[in-house]
């Protein structure tokens, strides 16, 4: 497990940015694959979930993740049923030992938290939900339960990199579409008309626009590290037919509050 120390630092806030590693799935969903969707073991799966609630001395039961559909729709939980099977990408709480959790396989997870205010956030943001203002909207969510954006830290967990994200035309045209300055986050790659994108940095630059407190990305490639993690991306280029999906997670701990 990935900890950030900007996360870390904060009061009454326990998160997580889980690896593949330490689970009980074999196969190519070796070994901690949290995703119901894949055509993995459901044992299996179920007994990765417990583990990794069990991390923040919480049952299974308190985990809340969605049905990630690549949209910039937010769910407010205040039990951890609320979310659980619901169409959205990110979530936000202010109650205690709800575990928040999203699933990727080279989107980005982003977890947000206002100590101070006693609220916290994760989002799943593929290019899809990127695009369409998930952070942005994360960040209205938590404001409508009380935070403060200038108090809001946001850290990008592992997530596929720029140096592996190569893109045709139809994809760099629908973000210069609407922004030309957009440009500055495609660079070209070897073939010729296609790009490489930086999803974590057009992200941290919408989080910086939002205005948030500090915003930061660990830095971990999940396409080019297939010891500690899952990536979509890579299970196509193997023509495997199925990939697993780590999680990333955040709660507020009742005791530390």
């Amino acid at each position: 497990m990935i900890e950030a120390s900007e996360l870390s630092g904060l009061s009454g806030i326990r998160h997580g940015f889980f690896t593949r590693q330490k689970g009980v799935s074999g196969g190519i969903y070796a070994s901690l694959n949290v995703g119901l969707g894949s055509d993995d073991r459901s044992d299996d799966v179920l007994e990765n979930r417990r583990r990794v609630a069990q991390t923040f001395g919480l049952g299974s039961e308190r985990l809340s993740t969605l049905h990630q559909i690549h949209s910039a729709d937010v769910i407010e939980v205040k039990q951890p049923e609320d979310a659980r099977g619901r169409k959205a990408d990110a979530m936000v709480t202010d109650q205690p030992d709800i575990l928040l959790g999203v699933l990727t396989a080279d989107c980005a997870p982003v977890l947000f938290a206002d100590a101070d205010g006693g609220v916290i956030g994760a989002a799943h943001a593929g290019w899809g939900g990127a695009f369409r203002g998930v952070t942005d909207a994360t960040i209205e969510a938590m404001e409508g339960l009380g935070a403060q954006r200038k108090s809001i830290v946001a850290v990008i967990g592992p997530c596929i990199a720029q140096a592996s994200y190569e893109v045709g035309p139809e994809f760099l045209a629908r973000f210069t579409d609407k922004n030309t300055a957009n440009g500055c986050y495609f660079i070209p790659s070897d073939r010729p008309d296609h790009h490489r994108f930086d999803l974590a940095g057009y992200l941290l630059d919408r989080l910086r626009e939002e205005g948030v407190s500090a915003c930061t990305w660990t830095g971990h490639d999940t396409c080019a590290d297939d010891a500690r993690f899952f990536s979509y991306r890579r299970s196509v280029h193997r023509k495997e037919g199925d990939y697993g999906r780590q999680i990333s997670a955040i709660m507020l701990a009742e005791g530390d509050c």
